[in-house]
């Protein structure tokens, strides 16, 4: 946001520059990115003097040139060849001394120097209008009046003044600060003066005329309207003022009405929108809801399809513009604009700010209007500007103000505690002093009980309407830097879970990139179609598009976006993780779970000459899986089929009824839906639970077995539904001393079995902790477990 240091002097009487008012604005929260020199003319006439002319004779070597001595008031006179044909001894002229760059209307600027033409020396030059930026005009030099002191300078003569602009970052609260008044307000809080308003004594409403009829149908989007017409104005180009006040903030001057809509909404903060009063059908104005199926051309000539939450400034025809955003393309003034119906109103931010974002328009009028306008200055604005049109473009007020408000808005009251603010600030600031600054931000204190106040804050203050936002308001105008830092501190301890949640998952994450992983960060924000039941998904109720309207529930559509996005760029080799959260809706609430997932698909390694081009595969993904797992200690899990939808096949590691982990091959119908091309391989750690089942693991030390291992292997054949859980429970139960783990290392399935079967190879590990083994206790065990798997689930050993 653009504000003029010159501009902004009419709203508080200031002796503070620029450059000091910068670190003010900062040090209360308006914090000022930039801070330009803006010159209505360029080069600002710098170097240019009034002057004398003395004695003007013809050139020796040249018709048209004459050859003249300026007094510029320096004591010794400028010898100076001018061309000009009305150059004249005794005139008073502009004179450009040596080392001033002009900056002419028609031609690139250049710096005068000391110079001899056709023989004479020349010590500066003697200007015309449009050599210094000042006109068009090139027939002569300029003539100034004989009495205009000699030597003053040029810029003084013509009143020429720079101005400064400040750059102010205004961060998306502070809705009060949108406008010169708005920043002039918290100047004078921080300097306890006062500020001024623009005087609109001099208007004088009229009792009589046929004023437009306005209805207001939605109160609820638009609490206030008011109106009033002028007629007979003239729509022409703006006076010089109005157009370098809006230049030096970058707004570009267009007509002299617009440009006062314009200025009154930089000035206080006001949008304000004039219609072509003879263009208004029906001798009224509705502010209503768009209807079903309309649609409607804005000024950018787009024919846009309105919703039924729209709300449209419309006469008895046919909507007129989008109401707090954008007008209609037969909305406005144009040159042959006679008469003006002038609106000032307060729309409801919600709507405007949904209207604005469904459309994709973003305009001054719209930015304030979405965060939050005074419903109380409508008036002030209205009147100022139908003022600022009678002065510059002629006509009178024809109308009564119109000034629909059935509802006013109330300031905030609440309370505020003494002891409360000086706690949350950190510092013992006075009563007195607390009191002092909250009643120079324009809030209203009603009474005053020990250690107590009522406070009446104005509508136009959005963001305060609590005591902690008293104490934020109460803080910056007091100055955080005044805010020392104490020498002690002064806190109790506190417990924090075990084990740190950020220290386990940085493990987790050190161990995934140690192994090829790359960390992704996804949006949580996605599309409906993406849900595993639309039914509990969260919906924003304020989306910025369609692909972004609803919160995820799962991780996986994220990955595999990851993935397709790669794809496209020659990246076919991924290995991701992710931790983030996913979203439901229950009928207690809102449900909010921590995941850590993990996708792979291409090749194991990069194509090389020394390594084959072998695909990653599900026992890739697994050993990935059983590394999380046995770097976190978390042991004793059921292996099961996996229940989620998703995978082609799969596994889940669980306790009880709940699944730690599922993971498996990625459906082709989530491929296809994503674009992903080849297979891929996904994991989905229920973070939350994950933490539940090392929260009480202990570090333990046990000596390293002096006595070996033995491994012992069986392939057996048993029907499709035993699981390989429930051979591990057999074999467990069978030997629970000597027996140290079983794994499965190949499963088979396949037209070489029979009907209904499948193949396990299992690997068991046997260790005594006290001897070595001899062969004759290991296959007194070895048979034992082919005993009791042919006699539980009717397993055969293949050979």
């Amino acid at each position: 946001m653009k504000i003029s240091y010159n501009w902004l002097k009419d709203f508080i009487e200031t002796e503070k520059s620029p450059g000091e008012l910068s670190h003010i604005l900062t040090d209360i929260g308006l914090e000022v990115e930039s801070l330009e020199v803006v010159q209505s003319i360029p080069g600002g006439l710098d170097g240019l003097l009034v002057g004398e002319v003395k004695t003007c004779v013809p050139h020796p070597n040249a018709d048209r040139l004459r050859v003249t001595t300026v007094d510029v008031g320096v004591g010794e006179l400028l010898h100076i060849v001018c061309g000009a044909p009305n150059v004249a001894a005794g005139q008073r002229v502009i004179v450009a001394t040596v080392g001033t760059t002009l900056y002419p209307k028609t031609s690139e600027p250049f710096k005068i120097s000391k110079s001899k033409i056709r023989g004479e020396v020349s010590e500066g030059m003697i200007c015309a209008e449009d050599e210094i930026g000042l006109g068009q005009s090139h027939a002569g030099i300029m003539v100034l009046p004989d009495d205009t002191p000699v030597g003053m300078q040029a810029k003084e003569f013509f009143n020429i003044q720079d101005d400064y602009v400040f750059e102010i970052g205004l961060t998306p609260n502070r809705a009060d600060a949108a406008s010169h008044l708005g920043v002039a307000r918290d100047i004078a809080a921080f300097l306890r003066r006062g500020h001024r308003l623009p005087d609109v004594s001099a208007f004088k409403e009229v009792s009589e005329g046929h004023a437009l009829a306005v209805v207001v149908e939605d109160t609820i989007a638009c609490p206030r309207y008011s109106s009033v017409s002028i007629s007979g104005v003239q729509v022409g180009e703006s006076p010089k003022w109005l157009k370098e006040r809006l230049s030096a903030i970058g707004v570009r001057p267009i007509n002299n009405v617009v440009d006062i809509t314009n200025y009154v909404l930089h000035g206080l903060g006001q949008p304000l929108h004039a219609f072509d009063s003879d263009t208004l059908s029906g001798g009224k104005v509705v502010v209503r809801p768009a209807r079903a199926g309309e649609s409607f051309i804005t000024l950018d000539g787009v024919e846009r399809k309105l919703h039924i939450e729209d709300l449209m400034i419309c006469d008895a025809e046919k909507p007129l513009c989008i109401a707090g955003v954008f007008g209609g393309v037969h909305s406005g003034v144009t040159e042959t604009t006679t008469n003006v119906f002038l609106e000032s109103a307060y729309f409801n931010p919600v709507s405007v700010r949904k209207t604005s974002k469904r459309h994709g328009l973003k305009t001054d009028a719209s930015f304030r209007f979405e965060r939050g306008t005074d419903p109380d200055i409508t008036m002030l604005a209205l009147k100022r500007a139908a003022l600022l049109i009678v002065e510059v473009a002629g006509g009178h007020v024809s109308t009564p103000i119109s000034d629909v408000y059935p509802v006013p808005i109330h300031p905030f009251v609440f309370e505020i505690r003494y002891a409360q603010v000086q706690q949350l600030i950190g510092k013992d600031i006075p009563e007195i002093e607390i009191r002092s600054i909250i009643e120079a931000l324009g809030i209203k204190v009603r009474n005053e009980a020990t250690g107590i106040l009522t406070v009446e804050v104005p509508p136009y203050k959005v963001d305060v309407t609590r005591e902690v936002d008293i104490t934020e308001e109460v803080l910056r105008i007091y100055g955080y830097n005044n805010i020392e830092i104490k020498r002690q501190i002064k806190a109790s301890l506190t417990t924090s879970p075990k084990p740190d949640k950020e220290t386990v998952q940085n493990q987790v994450a050190d161990l995934l990139i140690g192994n090829g992983f790359r960390e992704i960060l996804s949006n949580s924000l996605t599309k409906l179609d993406y849900a595993d039941n639309p039914a509990s998904a969260v919906r924003i109720l304020n989306p910025l598009s369609t692909d972004l309207d609803t919160m995820r529930q799962n991780l996986l559509f994220s990955a595999l976006e990851a993935v397709a996005y790669n794809q496209k760029r020659k990246q076919p080799d991924l290995k991701f993780f992710e931790f983030g959260s996913t979203y439901h809706t229950l009928e207690e609430g809102y449900l909010e779970t921590q995941h850590l997932s993990l996708v792979m698909t291409g090749r194991q390694v990069p194509e090389q000459w020394n390594h084959t081009n072998k695909p990653v595969s599900f026992y890739h993904l697994k050993a990935a899986v059983d590394a999380v797992l046995q770097r976190l200690n978390i042991t004793g899990l059921q292996v099961m089929d996996t229940p989620e939808i998703g995978y082609q096949y799969g596994l889940a590691y669980g306790k009880g009824v709940k699944s730690l982990v599922t993971f498996g091959a990625v459906d082709h119908t989530y491929l296809r839906k994503t674009d992903v091309t080849g297979e891929v391989f996904y994991a989905d750690f229920n973070w939350d639970l994950i933490r539940k089942a090392i929260r009480k693991n202990k570090i333990t030390y046990r000596e390293v077995s002096k006595f070996p291992a033995v491994r012992r292997d069986l392939s057996l054949l048993i029907d499709a539904d035993v699981s390989f859980d429930a051979l591990k429970a057999i074999a467990e139960k069978t030997e629970r001393k000597l027996l140290k783990s079983v794994n499965v290392f190949d499963v088979y399935r396949g037209d070489k079995l029979p009907s209904g079967k499948k193949s396990y190879a299992l690997q068991f590990v046997l260790q005594d902790e006290e001897k070595t083994l001899n062969d004759k206790q290991i296959d007194a065990i070895v048979k034992k477990l082919i005993y009791n798997f042919e006699k539980d689930t009717g397993a055969e050993v293949r050979k």
